[in-house]
């Protein structure tokens, strides 16, 4: 049986602390805006991925308070992109190795979730 056809992803974050939450991924991580009304933002993750920050205040579905997610982005090079971030004033946590095959750092937003950003070690197709 064929895999579903997939053509496009967006994970929405629905946000108590939506205002602080939007500015971190708009200004902090600088990723493009491709929607917006008043109480939702789509942002450009890559070609065909997304983000959403929704505020849970004008939504149905609540905030879980950032837990028992992770958004996990593969990025070209690690250490640069915690340089970025590190210039833009966020706190990426130390690169390690992980059990996987990369190398790793993480972060969190305003609203709790964690982002893993990950780059496979060398010899890896991870």
């Amino acid at each position: 049986m064929p895999a579903l056809a997939i053509q496009r992803s967006n994970t929405i974050l629905y946000c108590r602390r939506w205002t602080e939450t939007l500015h971190f991924y708009r200004e902090g991580l600088c990723l493009p805006v491709c929607h917006e009304t008043d109480w939702l933002v789509e942002l450009r993750l890559a070609p065909a991925a997304f983000l959403s920050v929704a505020d849970e205040r004008r939504a149905r579905i609540k905030s879980a308070g950032g837990q028992g997610l992770t958004l996990s982005w593969q990025v070209p090079e690690l250490r640069a992109a915690r340089d970025q971030l590190r210039a833009r004033g966020l706190d990426p946590g130390p690169i390690r190795p992980h059990a996987w095959g990369a190398m790793v750092c993480y972060l969190r937003d305003p609203e709790g979730h964690r982002i893993e950003l990950w780059t496979p070690l060398r010899g890896s197709d991870g």
